[in-house]
């Protein structure tokens, strides 16, 4: 009789145990402990009993969902049950590379979880303007949206935003081939709580598509233009003059843009911490001289490819510029070791730099590594193409930063011409053609 005692099978301790949890632990406390559990232990759970599969999938517990580990394997139907069992509770989803996922799928979302607030749809290929449509219907409290890449979203599906989510605050519609500047309006005229807008590699993004963010959307904080090559500075002048909150701006890869761009952000953006001006290549000292004067909590810059500018930029920068804490220079061609040295010199050096890209800056020497060693936060310094940089100078620079990360690319040497002379420009083969 007593060997019997301990030969009790496992499950059956398991099931006490588990009984024993679930007797002494009320409801409401078990709902907390598995509110914190993610989406593989809710589904673990609900696979040990019956108690904690209701347990596992209360709606309560699907508050947030992030499906972007599972993207190859979330089809519809997925999609569809979640929404159902979830219901009123959740707000906030993420399909992010989901591209099984369809219109009919949202549908059925849109009408489960009129809650929703925030929904990431990136690179959903099958999605269409009628999902749009559907969130337009039953999505009245939406505040964020994220499109991008989804190819078959048009103008539609941004009238519909703009007649069924009055309190959007993000969108993005980067890289959406078929949507037009029509389209950009109806969404700000629709939308004006908008604070974020993004719009990467997007052409469509021209003069009007601006001023209709700026006129309607005066809330903005979060701006990319990235590869909007059309715009002038009458549409970043009108965008500065009317959305004072601005504190990030990417308009890189905008050719047309003057130093009149960087006067009016200097005017009115001082709340400015994040600038991307790659390729804005007719920037000059002036118009940073007038950024740097103002916009004091600038943190990082992207001012790859702004060819005209020289060391009196940095000098501005160095003096106006406390926070600064990453800073590309690549391809900035005129910058010289005296620029680096008014950089290292400056406030935010010892404090606050710690990414400088310099790649493709020709002029610049071991010498500019020498005015950085008193950069103590400096943790990452690009030099590839920097002609004139040594294994010598970055090894010294080493020895005062040991943590730095240093990204830098030696040719091989040239051989030494043949002694013979020099080698024939063509072949015999060519001489003869």
């Amino acid at each position: 009789m007593k060997q019997s005692q301990f030969n009790v099978p496992k499950t059956r301790v398991c099931m006490e145990e588990e009984g024993l949890i679930n007797q002494k632990l009320p409801k409401e406390l078990l709902l907390r402990i598995f509110s914190y559990l993610d989406v593989p232990a809710l589904c673990r759970c609900a696979q040990v009993s019956k108690p904690w599969n209701l347990l596992a999938l209360d709606g309560s517990n699907w508050q947030k969902i992030d499906l972007f580990n599972f993207q190859t394997d979330i089809e519809g139907a997925v999609v569809e049950n979640i929404a159902r069992r979830s219901g009123g509770f959740l707000k906030k989803l993420s399909l992010r590379g989901c591209q099984s996922v369809g219109d009919n799928a949202m549908k059925t979302f849109s009408e489960q979880c009129p809650n929703i607030e925030v929904l990431n749809l990136e690179e959903c290929k099958q999605i269409t303007d009628a999902t749009c449509i559907s969130l337009s219907r039953n999505g009245r409290k939406l505040q964020r949206l994220d499109l991008a890449s989804c190819s078959n979203i048009t103008d539609e599906s941004l009238k519909a935003l703009s007649e069924g989510c009055p309190n959007l605050t993000h969108i993005n519609i980067s890289w959406c081939d078929n949507i037009s500047e029509k389209g950009v309006g109806l969404l700000a005229r629709g939308c004006p709580k908008l604070r974020h807008f993004i719009a990467k590699g997007r052409m469509f993004i021209d003069n009007d598509s601006v001023i209709h963010l700026a006129n309607q959307c005066p809330l903005l904080e979060v701006v990319n233009f990235n590869y909007a090559a059309a715009l002038t500075d009458e549409a970043i002048q009108r965008l500065a003059q009317n959305c004072l909150n601005i504190h990030y701006l990417c308009i890189s890869g905008c050719p047309n843009l003057t130093d009149a761009t960087l006067l009016a952000l200097a005017q009115y953006c001082h709340k400015l911490t994040t600038f991307e001006a790659a390729g804005c290549s007719q920037f000059t000292d002036n118009g940073f001289q007038a950024l740097a004067r103002n916009c004091h909590y600038l943190e990082k810059m992207d001012l790859e490819d702004c060819v005209l500018i020289t060391d009196n930029t940095l000098t501005y920068l160095a003096a106006g510029c406390p926070r600064l804490e990453q800073l590309t220079l690549s391809h900035c061609e005129l910058i010289t070791d005296d620029g680096i040295r008014q950089l290292g010199m400056a406030p935010c050096a010892a404090e606050h730099l710690t990414v400088l890209e310099l790649d493709n800056c020709p002029l610049i020497t071991d010498a500019s590594l020498e005015h950085l060693v008193s950069c103590h936060n400096l943790q990452r310094i690009e030099l590839y193409d920097c002609q004139l940089i040594t294994r010598a100078g970055i090894r010294r620079l080493r020895n005062h930063l040991p943590n730095i990360s240093v990204h830098a690319y030696f040719a091989p040497m040239t051989p030494p011409p043949p002694v013979g002379g020099s080698r024939q420009r063509y072949c015999r083969c060519c001489v003869i053609l």
